[in-house]
C-alpha cells in the first residue's frame, strides 16, 4: 500500500486519534465496529495508522475517511476486503479505478458526506408514490426507517421502472425469501469459524459472509444473463 506507516510523536501526535477516539466517532454509524476489528483491517493493510514510540494506534482524519469508506463498501455494497484494497493500492498509486459494485468516488473522504432522505424526500428523489414505497416496505423490499440510505433510492427508482412494465412489489416477494435462502447457506458455510468467539474470528467470518454473498451473486447473474439469451433466440 502506497501509504506509510509512520511514526507519530508522543505524548500522541497533534491532531491523532486514538483508537477509543476513532470508535467514539464511527460506531454509531457501525455500530460493530470494535478494537479487534481496527486491528484485523490494519492487518489486511486496508488502514495503516501511525504509531506512537510506546507501539499505540494514532489515526489521522485521513485514516478515519478511509475507515468509513472500507466499512461503508462492506456494509453497503457486500465488497469483499480483497476487492476494496485493490481499488485504494490503486487510488494510491495515483489511479482512477472503477469499483465494481459500488459507485464510483474519486476519494475515500468523499463518503463522510453521505446523503440521508426522511420518506419524503425518498419519494421525491426516486420519483415514486407514496404508495409504491407502501407496498415495497409491505412486500419486504424496503425496510421502513425514519431515514434512508442512497441505495434505498436506487431501489425505489428501479421499482418505478419496473412499475412501468407492469412489475409490481407484491410480484416480487420471492425476492426476500431467495435471499433468506441465501443467508441461511451462508450462515452454514460459517458454522466452522462462528463456533470460535474470539474477536479475530467474528471479524473473519463478516469478511467471509460478504465474499460468499458476491461469489453467490456472481453466479445469480450469469443464470439471469444465460435465461435472457435464450429469449434471443
Amino acid at each position: 500500500m502506497a501509504r506509510s506507516n509512520a511514526q507519530a510523536k508522543e505524548p500522541g501526535g497533534q491532531g491523532l486519534l486514538s483508537i477509543g477516539q476513532v470508535l467514539a466517532r464511527l460506531t454509531a454509524e457501525f455500530p460493530d465496529l470494535t478494537p479487534s476489528k481496527l486491528r484485523f483491517l490494519e492487518e489486511r493493510q486496508l488502514i495503516c495508522p501511525a504509531r506512537t514510540e510506546s507501539g499505540y494506534r494514532k489515526f489521522s482524519h485521513v485514516d478515519v475517511d478511509r475507515l468509513r469508506f472500507v466499512l461503508t463498501m462492506q456494509r453497503d455494497h457486500y465488497l469483499p476486503l480483497k476487492v476494496i484494497r485493490g481499488y485504494l493500492d490503486e487510488l494510491d498509486a495515483g489511479h482512477q479505478p472503477e469499483l465494481p459494485g459500488a459507485v464510483a468516488v474519486s476519494a475515500p473522504s468523499m463518503l463522510s458526506s453521505e446523503r440521508r432522505f426522511s420518506r419524503d424526500e425518498l419519494i421525491r428523489e426516486a420519483g415514486a408514490t407514496p404508495q409504491l414505497l407502501n407496498d415495497a416496505i409491505s412486500s419486504s423490499l424496503v425496510v421502513p426507517a425514519e431515514h434512508y440510505a442512497e441505495e434505498v433510492v436506487t431501489v425505489l427508482r428501479s421499482l418505478v421502472e419496473l412499475q412501468r412494465s407492469g412489475i409490481e412489489p407484491r410480484h416480487l416477494r420471492g425476492f426476500r425469501a431467495a435471499a433468506e435462502r441465501e443467508l441461511g447457506l451462508i450462515e452454514s458455510a460459517l458454522i466452522p469459524v462462528a463456533r470460535r468467539k474470539d474477536a479475530s474470528s467474528r471479524a473473519k467470518a463478516s469478511e467471509l459472509a460478504r465474499e460468499i454473498a458476491g461469489q453467490l451473486e456472481i453466479v445469480r447473474s450469469n443464470l439471469i444473463r444465460s435465461a435472457l439469451s435464450r429469449l434471443d433466440t
